[in-house]
């Protein structure tokens, strides 16, 4: 999972984690300790994408999901990300979730949002100006909300 991580976070486009994150770091950071999950896309022995899902929140928020995905660049277009989002949607329900909810997706990933939203997902608002990207300056990170 490292090269996958390790080029989207040094992008700086889609996720607010520090570019000079070291693999031991995301590991400590992607890898979901149970009753958590992460999981990787596959095709052969190459991995081509990553989601992590769990509790959005501890104790009183703990009865909505979350769920975090990456995709290889060159693996972009393909399905990977559908395919993640799908399973982690199909986990939470299975896990007894009432609803999945993103924090922070940043409004110019359009691949993703428009991923998010054909899989039932709301944009429940836009925080504007909260993520700095490389080349369109400071836009709107969205949260988003799918209930089961």
């Amino acid at each position: 999972m490292w090269p996958i991580i390790s080029e989207v976070v040094q992008a700086q486009d889609t996720f607010a984690y520090d570019p000079a994150m070291s693999a031991d770091e995301a590991h400590a950071t992607w890898v979901e300790v149970p009753p958590g999950r992460t999981v990787v896309a596959v095709d052969g022995t190459r991995v081509l994408g990553t989601a992590k899902m769990g509790a959005n929140r501890p104790g009183p928020g703990s009865h909505v999901s979350t769920a975090s995905f990456m995709v290889a660049a060159d693996a972009r277009g393909r399905g990977v990300g559908t395919a993640l989002c799908r399973d982690a949607l199909d986990w939470a329900r299975r896990q007894g979730y009432a609803g999945m909810q993103f924090n922070a997706v940043v409004e110019t990933n359009r691949a993703a949002v428009e991923v998010y939203l054909r899989e039932g997902f709301t944009v429940i608002g836009t925080v504007p100006g909260a993520f700095r990207h490389p080349t369109r300056g400071r836009v709107g990170l969205h949260v988003m909300y799918h209930e089961f």
